[in-house]
């Protein structure tokens, strides 16, 4: 099961009742944190799934309201008793970003290693260290390089133990055969591809804050379980400002979510003068009914297809 957390909401500027952009991926006890806006370690804590096994950070942008937790969060990680090397996926320059952030900071117990994003994206999905996640990112359309996110759990085939029976091998080989790794018997090589079945439909969460629709992104976000997306406004008499400041509107983030043919879709990233996020969920909902407003702390647990 992969459980979601949305931990900040806001854009721009926090408000009490909205820190700022953040969201926590969490599978098999490893978690992957998408950007750390200002208070993301305070609602995180509320959150109440530890920090210590928060294996990557997923930057979007280097805008204030999507990096500034930064210096604190890893300092509390680092607290949580953390000794292994995490890693801080984000644009170019990443690492001079975080580390200008981080003077206040000098004293982080782990090592920190830094993955730029060439700015055409990541296209072939990379493993993240220590979890199960496959991690693709999708350039967006904002005010300076920015990315959308593509987190995927793969599947394994079934195992087949008639097959597994038939070439005679030992029950004590069926674990690594399933983990993957070949073993010897009986002087041939047997690969897992003998006893495993064809992959299985895994689980997908796509996530794009702080931009106008760009190209591609419905193709990206495709099938997704999940697609978090920004929703910086919700009235439609707002879509020339939306357009000035490179935002999206309810109804553009519905579309991209019905266009991708994903199963729900969570908005967030709203603006300070976004009061009641609700009172506008009909000009979404009328594209893509599977439309729900994210809150602060707002969690959910995806779980496999019965297959």
């Amino acid at each position: 099961m992969l459980d979601i957390a949305l931990v900040g909401t806001g854009g721009m500027m926090p408000m009490s009742n909205r820190h700022l952009s953040s969201a926590l991926l969490r599978f098999e006890g490893r978690m992957v944190l998408i950007d750390c806006g200002e208070g993301t370690q305070v609602s995180a804590r509320q959150v109440g799934w530890g920090f210590k096994t928060i294996d990557a950070i997923c930057l979007t942008h280097f805008h204030a309201d999507h990096v500034t937790g930064l210096p604190g969060l890893l300092l509390t990680i680092g607290h949580a008793g953390r000794d292994e090397e995490l890693t801080i996926y984000g644009p170019i320059g990443v690492e001079r970003i975080v580390r200008s952030l981080c003077v206040v900071a000098p004293e982080i117990p782990f090592p920190v290693r830094f993955v730029e994003i060439p700015n055409d994206g990541i296209k072939d999905a990379i493993q993240i260290p220590y979890t199960n996640f496959y991690l693709r990112a999708h350039p967006l359309s904002h005010g300076c390089v920015c990315f959308g996110f593509r987190l995927d759990i793969k599947r394994k085939g079934r195992f087949d133990a008639d097959a597994a029976k038939g070439l005679g091998l030992p029950v004590q080989m069926w674990g690594k055969l399933q983990r993957g790794e070949s073993v010897k018997h009986e002087g041939a090589v047997i690969t897992p591809d003998a006893v495993m079945g064809d992959a299985r439909r895994g689980l997908s969460v796509s996530y794009a804050t702080d931009t106008r629709p760009p190209k591609g992104l419905a193709g990206f976000i495709q099938g997704s379980d999940l697609f978090i997306c920004e929703g910086q406004y919700g009235d439609e008499e707002l879509l020339p400002k939306a357009r000035a400041y490179k935002h999206m509107i309810f109804s553009e983030a519905a579309t991209i979510a019905k266009q991708g043919d994903v199963k729900e879709m969570w908005l967030t990233h709203f603006s300070p003068s976004l009061q009641n996020p609700k009172d506008y969920i009909k000009n979404a909902r009328k594209i893509f009914q599977n439309t729900h407003v994210g809150y602060d702390r707002m969690t959910a647990t995806l779980s496999f297809d019965e297959d």
